[in-house]
């Protein structure tokens, strides 16, 4: 553990830590952006008494964010401003997070508290792939291994050939990258004959998307790693809110500076620990953009709030299982890209790449799949492909068997749906 008083702290503690921390955040807004406290009810900081008062203040969105572009919710002067970043996920309008030196404390903190959770120390050498620019995710896997005094390898997105080089002549030890990237290097791999057991990684700490146990598994499967599931998302402070640990039994969620909330994304309540639901967010040492209830769109569900097996006593949550905004309906059938993904991927023959396509045909829903596959010309493995995900979603698709590779290989977050109804 990089900081295990704190990582291993009472539950009571918590709860202490974070009522006085919700207290502190909402005095810091009203003391420094009148307009930001007015949006929250202008509520006293002493009105909150219990946690569970929380509940009572409004949701803050990635509209709201936008809307406020670029500085009408920060809480703190521009001479304190040190560096910014901006959400990956938007469109239009960007959301901008600015950050205090003490935002950027508190990020090396998080992040360093997952890397060591990942089982990464001074000892390791990390291979970062993550871009280094308006994205979060390359900054925060350096400022976590620079406090662990870990060897940074600061590569960043794309260059997958010489990746490989590095991982055998550098001796990298532990890999960053975004979830889908892991497939890219395997299929480069085996292009190139790389043998993974020519190289000592033994951990790689994947993020900024949604993918399934199925992908993991093929992942850790011919990689010889242990994967390790992070996540964090710039309107918090960047990547390092919470991962998984060895027992890979839930994402541990740093709760001493995040206080998170699962609600029922259509009526706004707050659901029971095990019901899944939308998260939101309230962080509890941001400066420059804290964030009162937040909703992130991601779904998930508190697992437990019992000390796990590994010694940290935090809450867990399930991995994120979707978003609000990615839910598919077809045919009147709900799903997640997620559901897909796992299904196909836990079948033989099948590759690591695919594309849901939908259309809509003479005022009906079509729904199409292009699955990347070791025998295009294989009529079973597609009778069985459109079979399970009739018997597990309740729907029906026209299954696409293609050659691997013949999918595009973009930069960056993998593509994997394509509606143009």
């Amino acid at each position: 553990m990089h900081q295990p008083d704190r990582e291993t702290l009472h539950t009571e503690e918590i709860r202490k830590i974070q009522l006085a921390r919700l207290r502190k955040t909402i005095r810091h807004i009203g003391d420094n952006n009148i307009n930001y406290h007015a949006r929250i009810g202008g509520v006293d900081p002493e009105e909150i008494v219990n946690l569970s008062d929380l509940a009572g203040l409004p949701f803050l969105t990635k509209e709201d964010l936008r809307n406020e572009y670029p500085y009408n919710l920060v809480c703190a002067g521009m001479e304190d401003i040190v560096r910014m970043h901006v959400s990956s996920g938007t469109t239009g309008t960007p959301i901008i997070n600015p950050y205090t030196r003490n935002d950027v404390n508190q990020w090396r903190e998080i992040m360093a508290r997952c890397l060591a959770t990942a089982g990464v120390g001074r000892n390791d050498v990390i291979q970062i792939t993550p871009s280094f620019g308006l994205f979060n995710g390359g900054f925060g896997f350096h400022y976590g291994a620079d406090t662990l005094g870990a060897f940074i390898i600061p590569i960043g997105a794309g260059r997958s050939s010489l990746q490989l080089q590095f991982f055998r002549d550098l001796k990298t030890t532990a890999l960053g990258a975004i979830a889908s990237y892991p497939l890219r290097l395997m299929e480069v791999a085996r292009e190139q004959g790389f043998d993974w057991s020519d190289t000592e990684l033994k951990v790689g700490i994947f993020g900024a998307e949604i993918w399934s146990d199925e992908m993991r598994s093929r992942i850790e499967a011919e990689m010889g790693i242990k994967t390790f599931d992070i996540i964090g998302m710039t309107e918090s402070g960047g990547i390092g809110m919470g991962i998984d640990c060895e027992a890979q039994e839930g994402i541990h969620v740093w709760e001493d500076h995040y206080l998170v909330e699962i609600i029922d994304p259509d009526t706004g309540a707050v659901l029971p620990d095990g019901e899944m639901g939308e998260m939101t967010v309230t962080t509890l040492t941001r400066e420059a953009l804290p964030l009162i209830r937040f909703r992130t769109s991601d779904i998930t569900a508190v697992v437990s709030r019992d000390p796990c097996s590994c010694g940290r006593t935090h809450l867990r949550i399930e991995r994120i299982t979707g978003r609000t905004d990615d839910m598919l309906k077809v045919k009147g059938v709900n799903f997640y890209p997620k559901q897909v993904e796992a299904l196909l991927l836990g079948i033989e023959g099948v590759g690591m790449d695919y594309l849901i396509k939908i259309d809509r045909v003479a005022g009906r829903d079509s729904l199409k799949i292009a699955v990347e596959a070791d025998d295009p010309e294989d009529v079973k493995l597609a009778e069985k492909l459109n079979r399970v995900l009739q018997d597990y979603l309740g729907v029906g698709a026209d299954i696409e068997l293609i050659s691997i590779g013949e999918i595009e290989r973009i930069p960056g977050k993998a593509v994997r749906v394509k509606d143009t109804r």
